[in-house]
């Protein structure tokens, strides 16, 4: 009995001691730069969101917060580096469905499960996509759209930033709904999608506001419709794309911050404070706004819930749209 007394208080001032030290190294956090690790080239909505908050929360951290853009692979290559990284709190995540909810629904196998090796701090924003073209193309709506393409199947190639991206599934699920015939043209990123589009080497575009104002504002795209459930604020004139076409489909994108799995929970909650504060700030939440981004800050509980309920939304997505395991 004395000696399981004493190794009872040994592995109790054990997990006592092991309780310090992380306590201990979440409140010395951070003591050198943090990386954050984007999916996307520089240059697209992704991006531009990342470097937004990686400014503010650098500055509310007293510490540097580095981009590091890692596009390709439908987000799979960021996500899996994001995984193997070391789970010290240094190394943070800017996830999106693509990578986290989509690509293991169309791959047979990722290097990552979502659920497991991701630890979530919060959904950062929502963001709608939108159907565009350039203004020279001979329709002003998603029905004339369907109209043009259907008149002359495979003369039309659309832009998206990989296979299961955002972009790739709302335009795929559109073609399943209408019956078009329209090439993928995959990229690896918003900035060279749009480059191309602009130049006319690609006619149709879905991609989130964001990146995609600034040019409608210029008048060098037009929007033919909305891939959400209602009407956006920041384009209330625009339709949705189910008002031309009921019963099409289609899962919004969000993006949200991300870390290891055995990050110290503390740092994930200091974390988690400082983005809703930054999400919250007057500055930060207008100028999302005013790019077509809304702001989401929650919970570390609610973003896991949500994650959870989430993926398999998209999942539904990928089989509705076609898009077989590759």
């Amino acid at each position: 009995m004395r000696l399981r007394h004493i190794y009872s208080l040994g592995l109790a001032a054990g997990l006592a001691t092991g309780l310090a030290a992380g306590y201990a190294h979440a409140q010395q956090y951070p003591a050198r730069p943090l990386r954050m690790i984007v999916p996307y080239p520089p240059g697209g909505a992704v991006d531009f969101t990342a470097r937004l908050l990686a400014q503010r929360l650098g500055e509310s951290l007293g510490q540097a917060v580095v981009i590091d853009n890692r596009g390709g692979g439908g987000g799979v290559i960021a996500a899996d580096l994001a995984a193997r990284a070391q789970a010290d709190g240094y190394t943070l995540f800017f996830g999106t469905p693509a990578s986290l909810c989509v690509a293991p629904a169309i791959q047979s196998k990722v290097p990552y499960d979502t659920l497991r090796d991701f630890a979530p701090i919060s959904r950062l924003v929502v963001n709608p996509q939108i159907l565009v073209v350039l203004p020279s193309f001979p329709a002003n709506n998603v029905a004339e759209l369907i109209q043009v393409v259907r008149a002359k199947p495979g003369a039309f190639n659309y832009a998206s930033v990989g296979v299961g991206s955002p972009q790739h599934l709302g335009i795929e699920l559109l073609k399943a709904r209408a019956k078009l015939d329209i090439l993928h043209v995959p990229y690896k990123g918003g900035g060279p999608a749009m480059t191309d589009v602009l130049a006319g080497r690609v006619q149709i575009y879905m991609a989130s506001i964001p990146g995609l104002l600034p040019h409608i504002k210029d008048g060098k795209i037009k929007v033919l419709g909305v891939a959400a459930l209602e009407r956006s604020q920041s384009l209330p004139n625009v339709p949705t794309i189910v008002e031309s076409l009921p019963g099409y489909e289609y899962v919004g994108t969000w993006y949200g911050m991300l870390t290891q799995t055995k990050v110290a929970p503390a740092i994930i909650t200091r974390l988690n404070g400082l983005l809703n504060k930054a999400l919250q700030a007057d500055d930060i939440r207008q100028t999302l706004i005013s790019h077509g981004s809304l702001p989401q800050p929650s919970s570390v509980e609610d973003f896991a819930r949500f994650l959870r309920s989430d993926c398999p939304s998209w999942a539904r997505a990928v089989k509705l749209a076609g898009i077989k395991p590759e």
